[in-house]
């Protein structure tokens, strides 16, 4: 992922289930209890790997999605596939965005932080809603039930909306 500001770091890693890594990197006081587990624990079968998930201010999101997307406007969630045996890549989500979904959706920072997580994740993973006619979305479906959240991303925004970054 490139630089970032101060970051606090969280690594969990299930001893039961070593197929994915997740470490959680967040800036500005924003917190994500849970959130590496949770991923884990969700994570389709076939991701194995680590995974970086950070949660950045809205400028850094706007700056990324610019510099990588050519897009000059803020976005909730960008994914960066790393290309590498071991590694996944990086999930980007803007906080402020994410808190602003969260109301609006109704429910907590930390649900819409999943929903999130698990989009960018799926894309990591080469998943795209935009051309594979519906695939993603029964993914995702499927492991948000599993994971106890009852709306995901694509559902709830036009499809111009969502977004994926560079491979």
């Amino acid at each position: 992922m490139p630089e970032s500001d101060s970051r606090r770091s969280t690594r969990r890693r299930a001893s039961s289930d070593p197929r994915v890594e997740v470490e959680i990197v967040t800036s500005g006081g924003i917190r994500a209890p849970g959130l590496a587990g949770w991923l884990q624990r969700v994570a389709p079968a076939r991701a194995r790997g680590a995974v970086t998930v950070a949660i950045v201010p809205d400028a850094r999101v706007h700056a990324l999605n610019r510099r990588f997307r050519r897009k000059d406007k803020p976005t909730d969630v960008l994914s960066f596939p790393a290309g590498e045996r071991g590694y996944l890549g990086d999930v980007v989500i803007a906080a402020g965005v994410a808190a602003r979904q969260a109301r609006e959706a109704g429910h907590s920072l930390q649900t819409e932080l999943r929903v999130l997580a698990l989009h960018g994740l799926l894309h990591l993973l080469g998943y795209d809603h935009e051309t594979d006619d519906g695939r993603m979305a029964r993914v995702e479906r499927r492991l948000r039930a599993e994971g106890g959240l009852r709306e995901g991303l694509i559902e709830r925004v036009p499809r111009e909306v969502t977004r994926r970054a560079a491979r």
